[in-house]
């Protein structure tokens, strides 16, 4: 039986990483310090530490409990606290890998890690549609500056320390236990929302378009890289442009709202498109997206409708 580490393991992803590798019969312990994930997430039989990636109780734990396989979730995610906190966000995205990394080091078998980086906001305004896993790195956030360090981060301990890693760039992930409050995913937001009765507000003309992927399709490309152990960098995503006013359609469908939408100004520095080119990803570990969209926005909204 492997042992599996998931950092921010109670978490929206996280925890279905998890649910991924309790099923297959896997030893699991998650590594959270619960900012944002939540207990209630978890299986039964899966151990939480409550700790901080950046500590010294996380290294430890790391090395004590020698798994075979790191995937490293935890991250601060929010773009807009990124700019308004950067020392915290570095601390948390960059910090949090080397102390993960340097602990790792010191295991005689060295495990192998999946970072859990982002797309979008490590490709910035795309040149490209989509945008393959060779496009320009020009991050207009310093959350998107910061995942990118740390897949340097990776790098170096991988030449220095011979650490095995691969890397999942993912598109903009939807599902359930996606939180709706605070810097979540216009999904889960207009769930919450129309759930409620309440009508969204979209920010600018509801135009702008993002790949979205559900969230166990991404669980299927860590299950994949996690067999496979590839060392390389590889885009999750759908390939294909959706607008947040196709989002809303949709949604408001399944909640059988007819409310229109109130517009507020966009917000400085959005992106008007994000979409990535999954096909590296198809071609090396046989994975594609399995789940369309009219698919995942009706099992996240049947979810959000029973709790």
């Amino acid at each position: 039986m492997s042992k599996v580490l998931v950092t921010g393991g109670a978490g929206f992803i996280g925890s279905h990483i998890v649910d991924r590798f309790r099923l297959a019969g896997c030893e699991v312990a998650v590594l959270d310090d619960l900012s944002s994930g939540r207990r209630e997430n978890l299986p039964s039989g899966v151990v939480l530490h409550q700790m901080d990636v950046r500590s010294e109780d996380a290294a430890k734990k790391l090395v004590s409990f020698a798994p075979d396989l790191v995937v490293h979730a935890a991250a601060q995610i929010s773009v807009r606290r990124s700019m308004d906190e950067p020392l915290v966000d570095a601390e948390i995205n960059v910090c949090g890998v080397a102390n993960l990394l340097s602990s790792a080091s010191q295991l005689p078998t060295k495990p192998y890690f999946i970072f859990i980086s982002t797309g979008g906001a490590i490709y910035g305004d795309q040149d490209t549609f989509p945008a393959a896993e060779n496009h320009a790195i020009k991050p207009v956030s310093l959350y998107g500056l910061n995942k990118y360090v740390g897949e340097l981060y990776f790098d170096f301990w991988n030449r220095t320390s011979g650490i095995p890693f691969g890397v999942l760039r993912l598109a903009n992930v939807y599902g359930p236990r996606q939180n709706p409050h605070g810097e979540a995913g216009v999904v889960a937001i207009f769930c919450e929302l129309l759930k409620q009765g309440k009508v969204p507000t979209i920010y600018g003309s509801g135009e702008q378009t993002r790949d979205f992927i559900y969230v166990t399709d991404v669980v299927d490309a860590v299950e994949a890289l996690a067999k496979q152990r590839k060392h390389g960098t590889f885009n999750i995503g759908t390939g294909k442009e959706s607008s947040v006013l196709e989002i809303f359609r949709g949604l408001s469908a399944e909640f059988k709202s007819s409310s229109e939408p109130k517009f507020e100004h966009g917000r400085a520095g959005e992106q008007q498109r994000s979409v990535i080119d999954p096909s590296h990803a198809r071609n090396v570990l046989s994975w594609s997206p399995a789940t369309s969209l009219e698919q995942g926005l009706h099992k996240t909204a049947q979810w959000y409708s029973e709790i």
